[in-house]
């Protein structure tokens, strides 16, 4: 049985043709991966071909799927980057399984911290990671707590992070690439329930098929618990925190012929949440209990967020001759409104009451284009465009400078555009050395009209046997957030109970970054690699996200100067049954004087942070994560699977007597899952695999907090779940 794939670089085709737990098409595939990521063994032109090894009775359109497959890996090569792989029995391996959210399984990577409201940090940055689906980039959304992107839809998918090519653009701190599920690979269906603690209801389906030219994979789900949001208390179960969420990704595909192919991938994503509570807060202002005498206890609010997600990528895939490229156009839509208690509470506790929606349409077009040169040369070059629309509305209720209660009405909106061109050769210039360099050109037109030409050169070095370096530096462009919140809205709130801290309004830009990766991994033994790497980011304009008011909208600001910079190390090890990996990072992430967006901040804190370098509310020292998995009986057909996760955090940032200066408990989750699946259990040829499981979430019950509440752009507290314990049965047919 294979835990995960789960190292810091894909596994060369020896290894992989030796784990006889893939299908001859999963490894054929994986060898695609491998022989297009940089900080393996080979190139594409050191591989020795471009065609792969299919058994004689495969079927023909196996065979044309998994070169397909291969060609649109070769188009997005991550040369001298870092690329974390999770296959899909690691998937299904991670406690949860296939009902773990997205952030769950990559919280098992190298320099990825938790945060609250299923938020990650790659690489001490706040929320710079892009998903790609199939290689095409989904615009960003609203989403804050919500999944929109549900792990049963992976067939695999990787973290890459590090010095990227040139092909990687906007969102730079790590990048997600999901391969989905398709019809042809995944025939059949699935019903699943599962459920247990605090109310938690799990149901989900899905189907996939093939109908000759034609295949097609579709999933959906429900999710009804009460721990839709962390806990605000380190009490074992959350005060009003219902949340229901359903979700419906779909993939079709048309193959046209041996070099041709068009797929639509669609999905739909609608989250209901209650806001938890926390009890004893003090009222605004002294005379509040006078002016609202019905309003409710702070435990008593009752607040409400809803966010809805849908997207669209039409992609056509065509190879011609020495020529491979994919190009997209796509679509998404995101919204997110917030309700107010109904009675008042808003108002009685934070001095405003307000319903806000913010929503944003991105539509766009994505291609790449590989053309491959000579043996030792390939050349690839593409673009990215989206156009954007955004619209924010609040109806807000505060009490003006006389303590008279006003209604105040806002609203905005603004289009867009985001933009980027690149090119970039692939040179071979010795057997064991592989150099990738390239430029990318980069603007965006919204709240700031900006662009810069990046360079990026990486270069990877098979030193001895067993051993790959690799070191690069990519110039990086970010350009901010489109939500951010426009300063007009300052004027109306002015000597109301609702007036920002202070009264700066600069517009949030691009960052710009000078970053630095280099790294070496080295197998120890078959099955056995060991990894290092390090990273140093200069940055100018630096983004960081906070969230500022009771709406949990997330808004942009600046940090003049910021640097970033860590180490991280991993392992792991593979072999029949038995599997195991862990990882350790250390990071730094600091900066220097806010210049936009000042209104979010009291102006002591600003002039503080003006003289000053802070940390990062976000800023973790030290990140780890370990697991390990057994199968018992994994030869019969009724295996028995037990696995085991873990996961570190030394504390994220609070405020003490300056911004941002201490560290919230370090913490240690532990969690498990026992498998147990059955062939053939009903002896019909109708019912496939049955499995059962169970899973503990935090197994020890530790309770351990996220937030405490304070810090730079930081809301309410959160904490982390206590011990929960999760049931399930799945059946394939």
């Amino acid at each position: 049985m294979l835990r995960l794939w789960f190292f810091p670089h894909p596994l060369s085709p020896a290894v992989l043709a030796a784990m006889t737990c893939l299908t001859p098409l999963a490894v054929a595939m994986a060898q695609g991966v491998a022989v297009d990521t940089p900080s393996t063994s080979t190139t594409p032109a050191q591989a020795g071909g471009n065609g792969l090894t299919q058994p004689s009775s495969a079927p023909e359109t196996m065979t044309v799927t998994a070169r397909l497959d291969r060609a649109r890996l070769q188009l997005q090569p991550s040369t001298g980057a870092t690329v974390h792989a999770f296959s899909r029995k690691a998937l299904e391996t991670i406690p949860g399984g296939d009902n773990a959210g997205l952030n769950s399984v990559l919280l098992q990577a190298p320099g990825v911290a938790q945060d609250s409201y299923g938020q990650i940090h790659v690489r001490g940055d706040h929320n710079e990671v892009q998903f790609r689906l199939d290689g095409v980039q989904l615009p960003e959304g609203m989403n804050v707590f919500g999944q929109t992107l549900m792990t049963r839809f992976a067939d695999n998918l990787s973290l890459t992070t590090g010095a990227l090519p040139v092909e990687y653009g906007f969102l730079q701190a790590g990048v997600v690439d999901i391969t989905t599920k398709n019809g042809a690979t995944n025939k059949g269906g699935n019903i699943s329930v599962y459920g247990g603690a605090r109310d938690y209801f799990f149901p989900s389906a899905q189907y996939g098929g093939q109908y000759g030219k034609w295949d097609y994979f579709l999933t959906a789900d429900y999710v009804h618990d009460r721990v839709g949001i962390e806990n605000t208390t380190p009490s074992f179960n959350a005060p009003h925190d219902l949340s229901n969420q359903y979700h419906f990704l779909g993939h079709l595909r048309y193959t046209v012929d041996e070099n041709t192919r068009i797929s639509l991938i669609a999905g739909v994503s609608n989250a209901q949440y209650q806001l938890p509570n926390i009890g004893g807060q003090p009222l605004f202002g002294d005379n509040y209990s006078s002016l609202l005498p019905h309003a409710p206890q702070s435990g008593d609010l009752n607040e409400r967020q809803k966010e809805i997600t849908d997207f669209g990528i039409l992609s056509l895939q065509k190879d011609i001759g020495a020529f491979s490229l994919q190009t997209s156009v796509f679509s998404r839509y995101s919204s997110l409104g917030y309700s107010p208690d109904p009675n008042g509470g808003d108002l009685a506790y934070m001095g405003i009451s307000q319903h806000a929606e913010r929503s944003v349409m991105s539509t766009g077009a994505q291609s790449d284009v590989t053309w491959r040169v000579r043996p030792d040369h390939t050349i690839r070059f593409g673009f990215q465009v989206f156009a954007e629309r955004n619209i924010t509305k609040a109806d807000a209720t505060v009490f003006d400078a006389r303590d008279q209660m006003v209604n105040i009405h806002t609203g905005n909106g603004r289009t867009g555009d985001i933009y980027g061109l690149y090119a970039q050769d692939e040179w071979r210039p010795l057997r064991n050395v592989t150099l990738n360099y390239g430029l990318r050109f980069d603007g965006v037109g919204e709240y700031t009209d900006e662009h810069q030409l990046s360079p990026r050169i990486n270069v990877v070095w098979r030193a001895w046997k067993g051993a790959t370096l690799h070191a690069g530096y990519s110039r990086y462009f970010t350009p901010p957030p489109f939500e951010v919140v426009g300063g007009t809205d300052l004027r109306q709130f002015a000597t109301t109970s609702g007036a920002a801290p202070s009264g700066g309004s600069g517009t949030v830009r691009a960052e710009r970054d000078h970053y630095f990766d280099a790294g070496i991994e080295q197998v120890l033994m078959p099955g056995w690699r060991v990894s290092f790497d390090a990273y140093y980011k200069l940055a100018h304009n630096l983004i960081d996200e906070g969230q500022f008011g009771a709406p949990i909208i997330l808004s942009g600001f600046n940090y003049r100067r910021g640097q970033v910079n860590g180490y991280e190390f991993a392992t792991s090890y593979d072999h029949g049954p038995l599997s195991l990996y862990g990882n350790m990072a250390w990071s730094r992430a600091i900066g220097k004087d806010i210049t936009s967006a000042q209104f979010n901040f009291a102006s002591g804190d600003l002039a503080y942070i003006s003289q000053h370098w802070v940390h990062l509310d976000h800023d973790q020292r030290w990140t780890a994560s370990a697991g390990g998995a057994y199968t018992f009986f994994y030869r019969t057909g009724h295996p028995t699977r037990l696995s085991a996760t873990m996961v570190y955090g030394s504390g994220l940032r609070q405020d003490t007597d300056v911004p941002n200066g201490g560290v919230v408990p370090q913490y240690a989750t532990f969690n498990m899952a026992l498998v147990q699946s059955f062939r053939d259990l009903f002896h019909s040829p109708f019912f496939r695999t049955t499995q059962l499981r169970l899973d503990v979430t935090n197994l020890f019950d530790h309770p351990y907090m996220l937030r405490s509440g304070t810090g730079i752009g930081v809301g309410a507290p959160q904490y982390g779940l206590r011990r929960t314990i999760l049931t399930g049965i799945s059946q394939d047919f």
